[in-house]
């Protein structure tokens, strides 16, 4: 029972505590669920966050249910995934019925443009930690650098090509290169 208290305390003080949607909380669920708590592995995090952004559904509620899922199974799914939506729901109901005009309120609108330079870097800090913890061989860095040029471009240039196709070119294009070099023995699948 402790676990599931835990779980659904950390969560919720992640969703209250952290703006700006789901890649903003990325670097705080990965401070909670690996650094402090260890409940899940770097590798993991960075596999349920590919698997979180590929599944339907918010990245943050996402990445709460399978780390609720890895420490306490289905219940903990579910324990977790009601810690990070219950305070944002709250607030926002809160905020629905009583100011109509929230974000006329010159304190408020001034604070959310604070708010959002410090989401662009919770964003960047995540970005860079996975970079940082990434497999070192070439391939993996050529596909993250091609992925960023294209996404790049595709900004620039105002193309309409979604992120969604530009991560499964790359999952096809990894798994050509994978079945090509013999599919090596790894964990989670391998050959024997």
């Amino acid at each position: 029972m402790n676990i599931l208290l835990d779980l659904f305390l950390t969560f919720a003080k992640i969703g209250l505590f952290t703006f700006g949607g789901g890649y903003a909380m990325i670097s705080v669920i990965e401070n909670h669920c690996v650094e402090r708590k260890q409940w899940i592995t770097h590798d993991e995090m960075m596999n349920m966050t590919v698997i979180a952004e590929s599944t339907p559904g918010p990245i943050a509620i996402n990445c709460a249910t399978f780390a609720g899922y890895k420490k306490a199974g289905v219940i903990g799914a579910l324990v977790a995934t009601l810690g990070i939506v219950v305070p944002s729901f709250v607030i926002i109901f809160l905020i629905s019925m009583f100011l109509d005009n929230f974000m006329e309120i010159t304190l408020i609108a001034n604070a959310f443009k604070g708010i959002k330079i410090a989401v662009g870097i919770l964003i960047l800090d995540a970005a860079i930690t996975m970079i940082k913890k990434m497999n070192k061989k070439k391939f993996p860095r050529t596909i993250m650098i091609c992925s960023c040029m294209v996404m790049f471009c595709i900004n620039i240039f105002s193309w309409n090509f979604s992120s969604i196709s530009l991560m499964l070119v790359a999952a096809i294009i990894s798994l050509i290169f994978f079945i090509l070099n013999g599919a090596p023995e790894q964990k989670g699948g391998a050959k024997k």
